[in-house]
């Protein structure tokens, strides 16, 4: 099963080859609902301390700390969402499997079904042969 520490080994794997990416995008199935899942990606761009798209503008940091509060961040966001996505992959899983667990209930009550019949029409075939035999025998002393 998976869990936020499998997420996070995941992450720290992914950051430790390197920071030469200028996006990480995630593939995973979303659960929509019980008949219904959907493939949906998320694209994850770094978070930059300084130029056009800095992040966390707004907030005030003490020298040198910036960037290290964004790595912190980015790091914690990359685990999460793919915790987050790793978690809807795993309910569209269990979706799947619950329904295909209901096909087969089905089909085995059907097949349970038609075997009975089968059985008692075979059964009521023998009792009917038996009958007729015994008849055949008593009017055959008789007559």
């Amino acid at each position: 099963p998976y869990s936020f520490a499998l997420a996070a080994a995941i992450t720290a794997e992914v950051l430790a080859a390197g920071n030469d990416y200028s996006a990480i995008v995630i593939l995973h199935n979303k659960f929509v609902n019980s008949a219904t899942y959907i493939q949906e990606y998320k694209v994850l761009s770094p978070m930059e301390s300084t130029g056009d798209s800095e992040a966390l503008v707004s907030y005030e940091f003490e020298p040198d700390i910036k960037n290290e509060v964004l790595e912190d961040l980015s790091e914690y966001l990359l685990c999460s969402q793919l915790y987050h996505a790793m978690m809807e992959a795993a309910a569209s899983e269990q979706s799947a499997r619950m329904a295909a667990m209901e096909n087969a209930t089905k089909n085995a009550g059907e097949m349970v079904d038609a075997l009975t019949l089968q059985y008692n029409r075979a059964r009521q075939a023998r009792i009917t042969t038996e009958l007729i035999e015994i008849i055949s025998g008593a009017s055959a002393i008789e007559g």
